[in-house]
């Protein structure tokens, strides 16, 4: 394919993305409020109608606040519905709650009975880390017990603390495969890097080897259209998409699939941050030097990667054909002498188990000397504001890395509005001034560290599937520290700015901002 004819069609699969995100979002607006006028002027019985309406306000108000969530995700809708009844519940009832969920529910449970007990607990792995450390078990046995994400011992890790780095050691055991590769990605744009893959990809899918890529429908919206399921499809590369935007129709928008996930014969696995998209790994640059990172497992705690893959695979779509015996999937790996251990884990918004929120927040717990944060955004709830100022004020050095050059103007500004409060308490927030830092990265006490997609902020909260990595006492975590301590050197500490006489004053938009975060 010529380089002319490429950047057609590119500019195609782009031009055609954002069109149909747009309809979508002028399709949901148009809906409300011709909603809202239909109702709002029903004539004699305007009256009757207000009556009834203010009454279905007040009883929904009540059954928000009886909900068992985080009472920031309550109070926006709360205010909304009390202040404008019909307006209020129409956003609720359309956005506000997804009637999909419960089906949902009920197709993740049922694939999640056949996949997950494929990778049981070996409970001598616990015992083991029990003795060696009561804070780093607590963390596993949350995500084990509870969970049903199992911690091992004898998986090898690599981390990356450049994407690109990631990449090509990704494409590398990719050229390996002779069973089967699995991807899953928030975003895929057809580009540089991603046709490095495809043709990877291509090449594998006629040796023979099974081969399945999942995208999701909004985090490549920009960059691929529909067509992109039937390019791979004739290239032997079975695709699906993640919740497709279907307006009218599709109830369950606001749930994303963030995931970073691929497998490699059930025996390599690589996860992180960053999308098969270029600027992730520097070949275009429209935010600066972006900072990513990811890691690469080998051995048994890749299962875990292939159960969650496999979980969303099967779950999403009912009208799939989806398998029917997964066993082959999980093969039985070599055991090896490895240090540490290993734990990967994902988040679903479909209950209300807020998986990647508390790992950070045990993490924090934890603390005793030093905790270090990488995120692209900071839009917390209190509990987590608690918990990290609680730590600084008790002596821990608790440093949080932000991007310098924003993707989201708007975003980043409600990253600042954050920065008073805890630099007021003692936390530290730098800035990456080379770029765009969108690395999701947490070091404790040079003991435990995260990798995976998971931000510091309400979308990956409570919206998102997301995935991350916990280890303990691995050999990476000094690659992991000494990643952070180069990196602080490329950042404006803004501490000083924030904090005593110094601060800055919180407007009265971003107060607002704040209060809708939630909802966003």
């Amino acid at each position: 394919m010529s380089s002319g004819k490429l950047t057609t069609e590119r500019k195609s699969y782009v031009g055609n993305g954002v069109k149909r995100l747009t309809f979508a979002g002028i399709a949901v607006i148009v809906n409300v409020l011709w909603l809202y006028t239909l109702l709002r002027f029903a004539g004699a019985y305007i009256t009757i109608f207000d009556n009834a309406i203010r009454l279905i306000a007040l009883l929904l108000v009540i059954q928000i606040y009886g909900k068992q969530m985080n009472a920031a995700l309550k109070m926006p809708w709360m205010i909304l519905i009390g202040t404008m009844p019909l307006l209020g519940t129409m956003l609720y009832f359309t956005v506000g709650m997804s009637g999909s969920t419960k089906t949902m529910r009920k197709r993740f449970e049922l694939i999640d009975e056949a996949v997950f007990k494929l990778i049981p607990q070996d409970q001598e792995v616990l015992s083991r880390l029990k003795a060696q450390d009561q804070g780093a078990f607590s963390q596993a046995n949350y995500l084990s017990s509870y969970v049903k994400f199992p911690v091992y011992n004898n998986t090898k890790i690599q981390y990356y603390a450049k994407a690109l780095d990631g990449l090509e050691a990704q494409l590398e055991d990719m050229e390996k495969a002779k069973k089967f590769i699995f991807m899953e990605y928030h975003a895929i744009e057809i580009a540089q890097a991603f046709e490095r893959i495809e043709e990877v990809l291509e090449r594998k899918a006629r040796e023979g080897v099974e081969i399945r890529l999942f995208y999701d429908d909004v985090g490549s919206i920009g960059f691929i259209n529909k067509d992109f399921v039937n390019r791979m499809e004739d290239k032997g590369i079975q695709c699906r998409c993640f919740n497709p935007v279907f307006p009218f129709v599709n109830v369950f928008l606001n749930n994303r699939d963030h995931r970073k996930i691929t497998v490699i014969d059930g025996t390599v696995g690589f996860t992180g941050g960053y999308n098969l998209a270029d600027e992730y790994f520097g070949y275009k640059h429209p935010y600066g030097i972006w900072k990513d990172s990811g890691v690469r497992i080998e051995g048994e705690a890749v299962h875990s990667l292939t159960a969650v893959f496999l979980e969303m695979w099967n779950a999403i779509h009912a009208s799939d054909n989806d398998d029917t015996d997964v066993t082959k999937y999980f093969p039985k790996c070599t055991a090896g002498d490895y240090h540490g251990f290993i734990q990967p884990y994902a988040d679903s918004p479909l209950d209300n188990e807020h998986v990647g929120e508390n790992v950070y927040l045990n993490l924090i717990g934890a603390s005793s000397d030093y905790i270090y944060f990488m995120t692209p955004y900071l839009i917390i709830d209190d509990e987590m504001i608690n918990e990290i100022t609680l730590a600084a004020k008790r002596g821990v050095d608790v440093r949080i890395i932000t991007p310098g050059i924003p993707d989201k103007k708007m975003v980043n500004r409600m990253t600042k509005s954050y920065y008073n409060s805890l630099c007021e308490s003692g936390v530290r927030i730098y800035e990456y001034t080379p770029g765009f830092c969108h690395a999701k990265m947490c070091i404790c006490d040079d003991k435990m560290a995260t990798c995976g997609t998971i931000n510091l902020d309400y979308r990956s909260f409570y919206h998102h599937f997301e995935n991350g990595i916990f280890m303990y006492d691995t050999e990476i975590l000094k690659d992991i520290k000494t990643d952070f301590e180069e990196t602080f050197k490329e950042c404006n500490e803004v501490t000083l700015e924030y904090s005593g006489a110094q601060k800055r004053r919180t407007m009265l938009w971003e107060c607002i901002m704040r209060l809708v975060a939630p909802l966003l």
